[in-house]
């Protein structure tokens, strides 16, 4: 595809845009290799997540044997501790690239402004509109779904990985996740499609032509629960409560920075962190 004939971007990716080399047909093994390198080190959205969740394990997490029972105090923390990483995060980006302009248009995709006003928003503007639903629904379901599987996982219902046990799959889990992500992903993503839900359920999170930062987790209570669903699958694959901490994280946080409408942070005009 010509750049040059894609009238109204500003910024246009590499064309043809790759596909993970999980999801191709013959596997390359040192493709996904490299794929793993490239999309983890050196600095990379996944590794500062990572950071992210061992940093609200050790310092922002009631511990397990507190958890066994469900109590106002406990979850009312991790609640506050998920609104202040996603108003950070998404927050922190949009004062990046839109109130401050820090970057201008450089690896931005779409030049056109975010839309101040519109009918067809809640509270009457995009942001007003997106900061709400990412807020009021996003944050309060992915909080459900954590306190959910560390209740689940200190009562011996969903089974526990630990370093001591299983050091391996401990380190491999946190590769597995986004692998996972993408795989789920797409087929929720399908389903939010068949003209019905996307009626109904999808087309709140479509309202955003042009995104921000607060659009990508800006949708319907209905497809929270669908998308932050994927961290279900540790009711039966194992995983320590760091794992449920990035992946929660990992697919709020990452809404948020792949909605960014730039293709990444420009660091004396290199692209230094690849958003998305």
């Amino acid at each position: 595809m010509d750049k040059d004939g894609l009238k109204g971007w500003n910024h246009v990716p590499n064309l043809p845009l790759e596909v993970s080399p999980f999801f191709r047909w013959p596997l390359r093994p040192l493709d996904m290799v490299a794929w793993i390198w490239n999309s983890w080190f050196l600095i990379t959205e996944k590794l500062i997540i990572v950071c992210i969740a061992f940093i609200s394990f050790y310092w922002f997490q009631p511990p397990l044997s507190e958890i066994k029972t469900l109590a106002f105090g406990w979850i009312f923390e991790m609640y506050v501790r998920n609104i202040i990483l996603m108003t950070t995060v998404a927050g922190g980006l949009h004062l990046y690239f839109y109130t401050f302009t820090k970057q201008g248009k450089k690896l931005r995709f779409d030049p056109r402004p975010l839309m101040k006003n519109g009918r067809q928003f809640t509270l009457g503007g995009q942001i007003k509109d997106n900061m709400f639903w990412t807020l009021a629904s996003g944050v309060t379901i992915w909080t459900i779904y954590e306190v959910l599987m560390f209740w689940a996982l200190a009562n011996g219902y969903a089974p526990l990985l630990t370093w001591a046990a299983h050091p391996v799959w401990f380190i491999l889990m946190f590769l597995l996740i986004p692998i996972w992500e993408s795989f789920y992903f797409y087929w929720i993503h399908r389903f939010l499609h068949i003209p019905f839900l996307y009626k109904h359920v999808h087309a709140l999170h479509h309202r955003n032509i042009n995104v921000g930062p607060w659009s990508g987790l800006s949708m319907h209570p209905v497809e929270h629960v669908i998308f932050l669903g994927s961290v279900m699958i540790h009711w039966i694959i194992a995983a320590h409560p760091v794992h449920i901490l990035f992946h929660l994280q990992y697919y709020a946080l990452t809404a948020a920075t792949t909605h960014t409408g730039f293709e990444g942070v420009s660091i004396k005009d290199e692209n230094r962190l690849v958003l998305g």
